[in-house]
């Protein structure tokens, strides 16, 4: 199932049960998240949302994307579209 956010789009793997990340922002990747990976990042940008200079995420151990504090938040209601498609 194709999956197109605000800040991220992918596809879930309905089979598996997996989300598989394919951009950032505007930055191509190719990640899949397990649940409980998943759930961890949610809880992290949860927990710093409020952090006024945002968050830094990594793509490929090497590519740093910023996330403002709005951009969290953004991130954080594409993640919860996804949220449902786990069982």
């Amino acid at each position: 199932m194709e999956v197109e956010g605000n800040i991220i789009s992918g596809e879930f793997d309905q089979v598996n049960g997996e989300f598989i990340l394919q951009r950032v922002k505007h930055f191509p990747t190719e990640s899949t998240l397990k649940r409980n990976q998943f759930n961890s990042l949610y809880n992290y940008l949860e927990k710093h949302k409020n952090d006024g200079e945002g968050q830094i995420l990594t793509l490929y151990d090497q590519l740093l994307v910023r996330l403002s504090p709005e951009e969290i938040t953004v991130f954080m209601d594409d993640l919860d579209d996804i949220r449902p498609m786990y069982h």
